[in-house]
């Protein structure tokens, strides 16, 4: 099997997934504005969110926003199941939805 020169960069995501990709990227920026070590990690959600509201079925992101995206969503997706296993019922049930929209996202659009 020969491999892909060029990967395609456009996602078309429904109302759903990219009103969760929205306010995950705008937390990311509200976490990141202190360090300033994150300034490239904060353009480039900014870059998203903006792309995201001008029009979520057509979403054409970079390599550099692509590869920025999926390694926040697969940290997350560890710090929810690291919650997950210290919580009772009630937060363990809400995080769990919360644990399955972000892995439907990750396989449904950024898998390799």
């Amino acid at each position: 099997m020969a491999k892909q020169l060029f990967k395609n960069y456009t996602y078309s995501f429904d109302k759903n997934e990219s009103k969760l990709l929205l306010n995950f990227c705008n937390q990311a920026v509200k976490q990141m504005q202190t360090d300033q070590r994150f300034v490239l990690d904060i353009k480039s959600f900014n870059s998203i969110i903006e792309k995201l509201h001008a029009d979520p079925n057509n979403v054409k992101l970079t390599k550099d926003e692509q590869k920025r995206l999926v390694g926040q969503l697969k940290e997350n997706i560890k710090y929810i199941e690291a919650q997950m296993s210290k919580s009772w019922f009630l937060k363990r049930w809400l995080l769990k939805t919360l644990l399955i929209q972000y892995k439907n996202i990750i396989s449904s659009h950024f898998s390799d």
